[in-house]
């Protein structure tokens, strides 16, 4: 989910208007001693202002400061050292316990199987604000602003906070990086100022995982992007995702994403459901050729989700969108970016997901969280349990890995999360989980009590009869003859039990 951080003074605007009532009262008339009681009033504008104004501009209280020109200088994250694997034993927060890049798990690094990246707009937009409070969260090199020297800042900020985790890719939004404009030149310009500064900072060793266009939050967007009623908004869109592509080839991204947050609908009464479809489709048409006319070379996924901002979004689940994929001739074209806490909004488990995208051959990227099962919503938690990261590592070994792709953590800090550590901590915490889960994995599949326990319960297809039917070459009449002469079939046991207590054992 994006917020836009949005201050709004209303004790100032109260003030505002006591000042000009009282004038006016005055003028009138109507009450003694206007002039003292105005300047009292009006006193409270300074007071106020100065209270609730939020932040001050460039705060040093972490050793930082700024110039004029809005420049930080010195550190973002003072204090915070480079993170290292210390190991299982350690007692430090800001070390990993379980990820240890260089170390070999089935014949692959650790870094190799995880691809992790860190997420933009969560870590560097995220206000800790939601639809009943206010903001939480007022990092030190803030300074309440969406101005294009505030987003540079950011992505300063965001570039130190990579090289102490110790990650080598990122993802955005181009919206999350960048100021919009009073007209899309405008806005295209200053997403090239940010962007070139993104290029310069991140080098050679560092490059987006993917990057997307944001096409949820403006009021253009209401109806949608690209199932929008109104092809002027349709045609936004489209100018928006072209230069959202150019960028994160230009910055060598190895993947495109969208997210149809609107692509859906409120009611189907006033929908054309089979003509919005049918624009989507001409839409994903489109970004795939120009992909191609500009030398891209990234995958494109669709990153499905149920629900949430619409009733129903056009991408419900794995399954809807790779159905979507395969109506309209796009499967060689797209793969699907899986989201652990989509999947379970969607009524599957994450691992659920992962496998239907897997054996349509289609997953592409993780985006690494989860949700609490206590609440409805799209929560965007780190992932911290031992036993789901398991089931997800299960699904990435058997893919063979996500690269291209890797684990975008698409997830937030609590609201009552506010130190700057927490950020560090948060992130620690969820690479630690996913590797811990790899190595599970791994002693699952060097076990291979589950895998043969799974064979077993199929072992009847591996018959002549059974690789017969499995290679379509088996009839009903046959399989007619062949109940007749066997019977009642004597069913054995699932041993679910037994599969869950050796997947136990490995947690």
């Amino acid at each position: 989910m994006y917020f836009y951080h949005l201050t709004i003074n209303g004790p100032l605007l109260v003030s505002l208007l006591s000042c000009m009532l009282q004038n006016q009262l005055e003028k009138m008339g109507k009450i003694k001693g206007g002039k003292i009681l105005l300047f009292l009033l009006c006193l409270n504008i300074v007071t106020f202002g100065v209270i609730a104004d939020g932040p001050p501009t460039c705060p040093a209280d972490l050793g930082g400061e700024c110039n004029n020109s809005g420049e930080w200088k010195g550190e973002f994250f003072p204090g915070i050292p480079k993170i290292k694997y210390e190991g299982p034993l350690s007692k430090n927060p800001l070390a990993y316990k379980w990820y240890n890049a260089e170390e070999e798990i089935l014949g692959k690094k650790m870094k190799d199987w995880m691809r992790f990246s860190v997420a933009f707009w969560h870590t560097f937009r995220g206000t800790g604000g939601d639809p009943f409070g206010a903001p939480t969260k007022y990092w030190p090199w803030e300074d309440g602003t969406n101005s294009l020297a505030m987003a540079k800042r950011r992505m300063r900020a965001n570039f130190e906070f990579l090289d102490k985790l110790g990650v080598d890719k990122w993802c955005f939004h181009d919206r999350d990086i960048a100021p919009e404009g009073k007209a899309l030149e405008e806005t295209n310009a200053n997403l090239d100022e940010v962007v070139a500064l993104a290029k310069e900072l991140q080098g050679t060793k560092i490059h987006p995982l993917w990057g997307t266009a944001q096409l949820f939050f403006h009021p253009r967007y209401m109806h949608g992007a690209a199932t929008s009623s109104d092809v002027g908004v349709y045609a936004y869109a489209a100018a928006q995702v072209k230069k959202a592509m150019e960028v994160t080839h230009y910055l060598g991204g190895e993947n495109y994403v969208f997210w149809g947050g609107r692509e859906g609908y409120q009611s189907l009464l006033n929908t054309d459901m089979e003509r919005e479809l049918d624009h989507l489709a001409r839409f994903m048409e489109g970004a795939a050729a120009y992909k191609k006319k500009i030398g891209f070379n990234g995958t494109l996924l669709i990153e499905p989700k149920p629900q949430e901002p619409t009733k129903h979004q056009y991408d419900w689940d794995a399954a809807t969108a790779a159905n979507f994929l395969r109506k309209y001739g796009l499967t060689g074209e797209f793969k699907l970016n899986i989201e652990c806490n989509h999947a379970t909004l969607s009524g599957h488990s994450c691992h659920h997901e992962l496998e239907t995208a897997r054996i349509n051959g289609l997953l592409g990227n993780i985006d690494a969280n989860t949700g609490d099962p206590q609440i409805g919503w799209d929560t965007d938690q780190f992932m911290t349990d031992i036993a789901e990261a398991t089931m997800v590592m299960l699904s990435v070994i058997k893919n063979g890995g996500l690269a291209p792709g890797g684990f975008n953590f698409d997830a937030k800090l609590r609201r009552e999360s506010t130190d700057v550590e927490d950020l560090f901590i948060a992130h620690i915490g969820g690479m630690d989980t996913l590797a811990r889960g790899l190595r599970n994995a791994a002693k699952l599949i060097e076990d291979g009590s589950l895998a043969e326990l799974v064979s077993k319960r199929y072992e009847s297809f591996d018959s002549e009869i059974g690789r017969q039917i499995e290679a379509g070459k088996v009839d009903f009449e046959m399989l007619e003859k062949k109940a007749f002469e066997w019977g009642e079939p004597k069913v054995a046991s699932a041993k679910q039990e037994l599969a869950e207590m050796i997947f136990q054992s490995a947690l």
